[in-house]
């Protein structure tokens, strides 16, 4: 059995299937090259000088590490010249980039979050590069911000790299979800499953339970069932994971099941949640819907969410459709 690699499967997609045209495969593949150069970048490690803090915050006034920013300019310089893109946004930086005028311009829109999870970069643990590709409408003559408030159903490719024991890509062009596993020796990417379901029904969740007294009481409600085990309302026991890094739970989740949430809290009323629409919480919703899963704020799907600003927040519940499902009609409950 050959190996099939992300250039061939691409190819295939465009190809055979028709999903994809010619410039979203070849914007695809540069993606998956730069992810490669940061994996390179985040194994080094120590070695390469690159752990620590960065002395700078980035628009969220986050503290921004040095492997943060050297992740947002590997994805910038690989894809500007490339002649696919129209403009990037990116989680590290205020405004959106336009492609230079000495590139030529193409009619996509790059978003990401170059390195999520970046608290667990100096302590080993896996971190990642989140992605989402939308087309810009065909009337407008100079790309703006306005450009990049589509709602996430819209998006034509999204996917993440996590940097973990493997460097695995997982994408989505809309026709399911492929994974594929960085061969070292031979510098590619392969592909090593195809068709990713997430179980319906799960035992794990996914949530930081320090934030526990400043949850809603739908969430509340929702892990004090699963806490109660067997003897309570839900009937099973539950496993409880958190990782801090949302591209290796997520990752978690699309392996082998569980629900991940990241819920409004108090703490900050008049933000909807603490994730991104446009750099996390769309691309992986789609992710996550396209391998049979679901994905709400709580109350509606996220992909139908429609946007009004460029790094707008949102809370997050995703993973194993019963359980989201059950969530999601917690929140329902509670405001009727």
């Amino acid at each position: 059995m050959s190996k099939i690699s992300l250039s061939r499967y691409l190819v295939e997609q465009q190809r055979d299937k028709g999903h994809i045209p010619a410039d979203l495969r070849l914007l695809l593949e540069v993606v998956a090259r730069a992810c490669k150069s940061i994996s390179h970048a985040v194994n080094k490690g120590a070695l390469g000088g690159v752990l620590g803090s960065a002395d700078s915050e980035n628009v969220q006034g986050e503290v921004q590490k040095k492997l943060d920013i050297i992740a947002n300019e590997v994805l910038l310089e690989a894809n500007e010249w490339g002649g696919h893109l129209a403009a990037m946004a990116s989680e590290e930086m205020d405004s959106i980039y336009l492609v230079p005028n000495r590139y030529p311009q193409g009619e996509y829109l790059l978003m990401f979050d170059p390195l999520d999870g970046s608290s667990n970069i100096d302590v080993n643990v896996s971190i990642g590069t989140i992605f989402s590709v939308l087309k810009k409408s065909e009337d407008s003559q100079g790309v703006t911000e306005q450009d990049f408030l589509q709602p996430g159903k819209q998006q034509v490719a999204a996917g993440y790299c996590v940097y973990g024991p493997q460097t695995t890509l997982v994408l989505t062009v809309g026709d399911g979800v492929a994974m594929f596993t960085l061969d070292r020796e031979q510098g590619s990417f392969v592909l090593t499953q195809e068709n990713v379901q997430v179980p319906a029904d799960t035992k794990e969740f996914a949530i930081n339970m320090s934030n526990m007294r400043h949850w809603d009481e739908p969430v509340r409600r929702y892990i004090d069932e699963c806490l109660q085990g067997k003897e309570g309302p839900r009937g099973k026991d539950f496993n409880m994971r958190w990782i801090a890094s949302m591209v290796a739970d997520v990752h978690r989740i699309l392996t082998r099941g569980g629900v991940f949430m990241y819920p409004w809290d108090k703490r900050e009323p008049h933000k909807a949640g603490k994730l991104r629409l446009l750099y996390e919480a769309n691309p992986m919703s789609w992710l996550i819907e396209q391998a049979g899963g679901a994905a709400t704020n709580g109350k509606q799907r996220i992909l139908d969410l429609q946007p009004s600003q460029l790094h707008e927040r949102v809370s997050v519940v995703l993973g194993s459709k019963n359980e989201v499902e059950r969530v999601t009609q917690y929140h329902a409950k509670a405001k009727a």
